[in-house]
């Protein structure tokens, strides 16, 4: 099934099939015949999920959870229809997070305000609730014994002050959401990979995100398992490449803030700097296909640094 991945210590990597093939990632974690999700993408991405449980033998009744590192739609969207299929399953999210997911209303009405009616239903289409009595609100430093396997949660704003990592004890390895950036395999060269910070609307927080990406490394992991896209290595020297792009969005945001074309340029000099950087990493594919590629990341970016800089 070319939708799954298959990783050491029992970790699959779904392609959750949301926007585009391999730009969104679900995990599954498997102990014992039982399964814990890691993001669960958007209500399309349902048959991608519970293909995933099937290709693994595993009955429905024996997911114990179901874990969203932040409520970004992308990341969340689908966890209350995915939760209808799951009835033995508890919810885990950020304590900042969970009243959006036992009553999405006010989270449908800020991504509608920002996509518009018809593009919000056409991505997400309805956002279910999730019944209260099943959410576990997992604070910083939480611990969850999935089948005797220790996964620990940590607070790391930046990206979204609803955020945590998990780290799995068992691999050595972090699932990061956002905090660790966004690195397409599409654009994998011999010479290394593209990585660059997130910074989406509205809680971009450059001094936290720094802090984050540091606190991960204290625990020296092997792997991080991003959910746009699956697992990277090297992480001491991705974290450092986050640091810079982090540092290089904001000075670039600094630098058209008084401009009134700043949207414009902010655009342009963000997409010159990504094309830069692929550049460097001998990446082959012509100039206006890479920025095919990233024209919805550095938009989204780009709207992130401006309702930052305008706080």
């Amino acid at each position: 099934m070319n939708i799954l991945t298959e990783h050491d210590f029992n970790i699959t990597t779904i392609d959750t099939g949301f926007v585009a093939a391999r730009f969104a990632a679900s995990y599954l974690i498997t102990e014992n015949n039982h399964a814990v999700y890691i993001e669960t993408g958007a209500n399309s991405s349902l048959p991608n999920l519970l293909k995933a449980l099937e290709y693994h033998n595993i009955p429905v009744e024996n997911v114990d959870y179901v874990i969203v590192t932040h409520v970004h739609l992308d990341h969340a969207g689908g966890a209350g229809q995915i939760m209808q299929h799951l009835p033995n399953a508890s919810f885990v999210v950020h304590p900042y997070g969970a009243r959006h997911m036992i009553d999405p209303s006010k989270l449908v009405a800020g991504s509608k305000a920002v996509y518009g009616d018809e593009a919000f239903q056409a991505s997400y289409g309805d956002i279910v609730p999730i019944p209260e009595e099943r959410v576990i609100k997992a604070a910083d430093e939480h611990v969850i014994n999935f089948q005797g396997r220790q996964l620990l949660f940590l607070d790391t704003p930046g990206h979204a002050r609803h955020h945590f990592c998990i780290f799995d004890e068992r691999s050595k390895s972090f699932f990061t959401g956002d905090t660790f950036g966004i690195s397409f395999r599409d654009f994998d060269t011999d010479k290394g990979v593209l990585i660059f910070a997130s910074t989406t609307p509205i809680q971009f927080d450059p001094p936290a995100m720094h802090n984050s990406i540091d606190r991960l490394l204290q625990y020296k992991p092997e792997k991080m398992f991003l959910t746009h896209y699956d697992a990277v290595t090297n992480v001491s020297m991705l974290a450092e490449k986050l640091h810079i792009s982090i540092d290089k969005q904001v000075d670039i945001m600094k630098s058209v803030a008084n401009s009134d074309r700043r949207h414009t340029l902010l655009r342009k000099e963000l997409m010159n700097h990504l094309v830069a950087e692929l550049q460097t990493l001998g990446y082959t594919l012509n100039d206006n296909e890479i920025r095919r590629k990233l024209a919805d990341e550095v938009e989204i970016n780009a709207q992130g640094l401006e309702i930052w800089w305008d706080k």
